[in-house]
């Protein structure tokens, strides 16, 4: 087994990694009975299509947002839309700076 610092990817795997733990993070946060009004467990495939949703900034949606989600869930989903909007590439590109990894012309 290699130890963790030899794995070297590459700045798609980077982005594409980033966007799938951001759309997994807000899945779990939204299917949390504190996001939703009537504090029930949401179903997994909701959550997971309303935040890829709110992620890629496209609006779609299962449960209607106003009646359904508490405060908490609207946050989460307003804070999704947020991060998709900064973009995740924005993102991936500031932490791998703040790292100390140097980002190539060919790689921005």
């Amino acid at each position: 087994m290699r130890p963790l610092h030899r794995f070297k990817l590459s700045s798609f795997q980077v982005i594409l990694l980033g966007f799938a733990a951001v759309i997994l993070i807000g899945a779990f946060l939204l299917m949390l009975p504190l996001s939703s009004k009537e504090g029930v467990v949401t179903p997994f495939s909701d959550a997971l299509f309303t935040s890829t949703s709110a992620v890629c900034v496209t609006g779609l949606i299962v449960q209607d947002t106003a009646t359904y989600w508490s405060y908490f869930g609207q946050a989460v989903i307003l804070i999704l839309i947020q991060i998709g909007g900064l973009g995740v590439v924005t993102v991936a590109a500031s932490v791998s700076i703040l790292a100390g990894r140097k980002i190539g012309l060919g790689q921005r």
